[in-house]
């Protein structure tokens, strides 16, 4: 099982999103900036996210998106199956037919239970971790940002600060 683009960007455009929650609605022009992913393509993720009341639209001028529910009632399993992406590790799409989709080769293979039992394991966990979560990540990287100040001149020193920036 791999995680597809959908599913990152899909991810990644909430936790943008949710970072920029308490200014008002977020335009999906602002994070196709800069997240580098294409408006077109949010659109769509987006629309899929609003019919699984994940984030509501708000029309109009300064309309945009904002959260339907808090960050911390979001879980990362819920963005990923509102998108539509596939959580399962199975062959056979967990019908228990991975020999054969006809009646007569459609067994179980000797695998089928440690492969059930992955998909298990990752909907637990991606289900423990909330939005809020990777938001409180990601501002915690933000303030372990060096930034170096250069002072001109011939005695030009160089002053290190780690901080929000």
């Amino acid at each position: 099982m791999r995680l597809t683009t959908k599913g990152r960007f899909a991810v990644t455009a909430m936790i943008d999103l949710a970072l920029r929650q308490g200014n008002g609605p977020v335009t999906l022009s602002g994070i196709s900036q800069r997240q580098a992913i294409s408006l077109s393509y949010l659109e769509q993720l987006f629309g899929k996210l609003r019919r699984h009341e994940i984030v509501e639209s708000i029309r109009g001028p300064g309309g945009g998106y904002s959260l339907a529910r808090p960050a911390d009632k979001v879980t990362v399993a819920d963005i990923i199956i509102a998108v539509d992406e596939p959580l399962d590790a199975t062959q056979c799409g967990g019908k228990e037919n991975c020999h054969g989709a006809d009646a007569a080769s459609g067994t179980r293979c000797m695998t089928h239970e440690l492969w059930t039992t992955l998909n298990a394991k990752m909907v637990d966990y991606l289900d423990s971790v909330s939005l809020q979560d990777l938001v409180d990540q990601q501002k915690q990287k933000e303030q372990n940002v060096v930034v170096v100040h250069r002072t001109a001149g011939a005695n030009a020193t160089a002053k290190i600060e780690t901080g929000v920036n």
